[in-house]
């Protein structure tokens, strides 16, 4: 017979919620857009060199849609970056946001026990 695990309730969890992980398309979205920034670009200047919209690069810089690989390639070309460098730098951006939460979290908990 099967052994019943009973699952976990609010009351018996005594550690805090956890904010949700920021979502890679978040990430890759303020990755471009600060490429564009350094680059000193206007939004449909890199819109118009990787052959989509203004309002679809905007969409993709601020998190609200998921580009394909191919939209990524054409907007990293347009910033003059590679896939790797774009990647490589989401990747970072996304353990330094990691880093600062978990230092926020080790923060709280002191500040719990004091």
């Amino acid at each position: 017979m099967a052994e019943i695990i009973p699952l976990p309730t609010a009351s018996a969890s005594r550690t805090a919620p956890r904010d949700p992980e920021p979502l890679w398309r978040d990430a890759l979205g303020d990755r471009l857009r600060r490429l564009r920034h350094e680059r000193g670009e206007r939004l449909a200047d890199t819109a118009d060199r990787a052959g989509v919209s203004p309002q679809y690069l905007s969409e993709i810089e601020r998190g609200i849609k998921e580009p394909s690989s191919e939209m990524i390639a054409a907007v990293a070309g347009a910033l003059e970056v590679t896939l790797i460098e774009l990647t490589a730098g989401v990747v970072d951006d996304l353990r330094s946001r990691a880093t600062e939460r978990a230092v926020a979290g080790c923060r709280a908990a002191y500040s719990l026990a004091a």
